[in-house]
């Protein structure tokens, strides 16, 4: 089993230590595309409407600065550094050993300036989202989509993808189809079904941390997934097609 992420808007620096060491980055076949993009960021990043190119208000300003820095700046490993709602339900810090090192095996962040990274490897914070377009490189999600296709081919074979990533993230990368299952959030009221946001992003890392601490083998179908997911709520699995995963619903109750 593997389970797909976003990263969190926010990230938390680190606030010492060495910076990135490009070799020890999982999928190491990316880092030339890493540094295409980082290099990128960082020349927006310096422009006097850095703020307004890359789509965020005056409050980010600090972390739009560190872009231009990122090759010094000290790094920390992802699961420290993503932060947010997710994370937060996650909770790896309150995992214990053996639940933390399955996180490292089973948890892979797709990334707008790393492609796709461990939750153990070591990155500096940033400020970059997958929607953007940067100069010589062009929207993010198209550029990736194809290196991600073939650096990631070899390690998903053979494994259940719980696919936890927003729209957003997901337009970088289709793992295959029958293997994956796209998790999605609704609230239920008098029957009706809404689709719910915040409380997505929450029950996702509710679910990832469900899988990475609940006893017993690890789910290695769409059904034994939602078996998995029905210790804890009402859930219900729609089958996929050739082109189109799974889907896995979770409801909550309003």
């Amino acid at each position: 089993m593997l389970i797909l992420l976003p990263p969190s808007e926010g990230k938390t620096p680190a606030a010492k230590g060495s910076a990135v060491e490009w070799e020890s980055l999982s999928f190491p076949e990316l880092n030339s595309y890493r540094a295409k993009v980082l290099d990128a960021l960082g020349l927006v990043s310096a422009h006097e409407d850095a703020l307004a190119l890359l789509g965020v208000g005056a409050s980010l300003k600090d972390d739009v600065e560190r872009n231009t820095r990122l090759h010094a700046e000290p790094a920390a490993p992802a699961h420290q550094v993503y932060s947010g709602v997710l994370y937060d339900a996650l909770g790896y810090k309150t995992l214990t050993p053996a639940q933390r090192r399955k996180a490292v095996e089973s948890v892979l962040v797709v990334s707008a300036l790393w492609g796709a990274i461990g939750f153990g490897d070591r990155v500096p914070a940033y400020r970059l989202s997958m929607g953007t377009a940067l100069p010589d490189v062009g929207r993010l999600a198209s550029f990736w989509k194809p290196q991600l296709t073939q650096a990631l081919a070899a390690r998903v074979e053979g494994e259940l993808l719980v696919d936890c990533r927003s729209s957003t993230y997901a337009a970088a990368w289709a793992p295959p189809a029958a293997q994956t299952v796209a998790v999605n959030v609704f609230s239920e009221s008098n029957g009706k079904r809404t689709v719910v946001s915040h409380f997505a992003k929450h029950t996702r890392g509710e679910l990832a941390r469900h899988l990475l601490s609940r006893r017993g083998k690890a789910p290695g179908t769409p059904e034994q997934l939602l078996k998995a997911a029905s210790e804890l709520w009402t859930a219900e699995l729609t089958e996929g097609t050739a082109r189109k995963p799974h889907t896995l619903s979770i409801i909550l109750p309003d």
